[in-house]
């Protein structure tokens, strides 16, 4: 749960920057090769996307771009986490 976070918040961070930073070229950079038989793997998008609609259901998207929504939605997810987590510490 704490890595999901970490990449959330991440993803954030990314999505408010210019088009033109580099970090924002390459997430969403496309390289052109062929893909192997069978199922395709997941990409880091589908896992960002599906941490997202998890966190906070399915408007994720528009409210990444709003800093403070942002940072509210992650703190309410991460203090949901800390009162569900066993005691005794650990995951």
């Amino acid at each position: 749960m704490m890595m999901m976070m970490m990449i959330l918040r991440w993803f954030g961070h990314v999505q408010r920057m210019e088009e033109n930073i580099i970090p924002k070229r390459v997430l969403y950079m496309n390289l052109e090769r062929t893909r192997m038989r069978g199922r395709p793997r997941n990409r880091w998008q589908d896992g960002v996307r599906e941490d997202g609609r998890i966190v906070s259901g399915e408007g994720w998207q528009e409210i990444v771009h709003y800093r403070e929504g942002w940072k509210k939605i992650l703190r309410t997810a991460r203090n949901r986490w800390i009162l569900h987590m066993p005691m005794g510490g650990g995951c």
